[in-house]
């Protein structure tokens, strides 16, 4: 599915929000006359899109896949898309089965700022920004990692994650867009890394400086968070269906941090 996440408070069902949740669930309860659960792969924040978010449903065995997408197409509002419905092995959760998320984060450098049209997923940067620097830092964080200096801690979560990339690319109109990949994500990793990340960009840190955070174990204040409509969920890639269930057992086991 896709969303545009300006509108929304987050994925999460919330008493007397809008959430993408509440609002695709109510849509399936109408179409098929009963209550709907839905698990997903990522939970965003208030504000932050998907052009590639995965969610399961348990959902009745006869159902025409294509049929429900222009059920939902008509009865959605205009800022979330059901793409594509797809029947998977029992095995399969959208969450636990996930190998890994991609997210993309935007960043306007040009003196005149977002281009209108992107103004709700490109934030704005009025700074200088040095992409060599901040290139360097980004490679020092890629690996196993505790990663509770970037992290709003959950009681009972772990925060060791496997950042498998996180890469900044230039287009020609001054828009920079990193690119970041892990087997998963605690609550605003992307956009503390991408906060830190600009810092160093702006000459305020050092390109040492984020990895230097790893070694704290708790929330680091310093780290600014980036704006959440900069961010975007862009895909989430699953094993082969023999794989399914094996990838949900482990990913279910809690995770400690790595030796030394």
């Amino acid at each position: 599915m896709a969303y545009d996440g300006t509108e929304f408070s987050g994925w999460a069902m919330q008493p007397e929000r809008r959430t993408v949740c509440g609002v695709l669930a109510g849509a399936l309860t109408v179409v098929l006359r009963d209550p709907v659960a839905l698990t997903v792969a990522g939970r965003t924040d208030a504000g932050v899109h998907a052009t590639g978010q995965v969610a399961h449903s348990d959902l009745p065995a006869d159902l025409d896949p294509e049929w429900l997408v222009r059920r939902l197409a008509r009865l959605l509002p205009p800022d979330v898309r059901v793409r594509a419905v797809t029947p998977v092995p029992a095995e399969f959760d959208a969450r636990f089965s996930a190998l890994r998320r991609h997210y993309r984060y935007r960043v306007a450098t040009a003196a005149h700022g977002a281009e209108p049209l992107r103004a709700h997923d490109t934030v704005s940067w009025p700074h200088p920004l040095d992409l060599d620097a901040v290139s360097a830092a980004s490679e020092r964080l890629l690996g196993e990692h505790d990663f509770a200096a970037f992290c709003k801690r959950r009681e009972g979560a772990t925060t060791v994650r496997a950042l498998q990339r996180l890469s900044w690319t230039r287009e020609p109109d001054g828009v920079v867009t990193a690119a970041v990949s892990a087997d998963a994500f605690c609550h605003s990793m992307v956009r503390s890394l991408v906060g830190a990340l600009l810092d160093v960009g702006r000459g305020r840190r050092a390109p040492d400086w984020p990895a230097g955070l790893l070694l704290r174990g708790e929330r680091a204040s310093e780290v600014p968070v980036a704006p959440a409509h900069g961010l975007t969920l862009v895909g989430v890639d699953y094993p082969p269906a023999a794989e399914l269930a094996a990838r949900a057992s482990a990913t279910r086991r809690l995770r400690v941090p790595p030796p030394g």
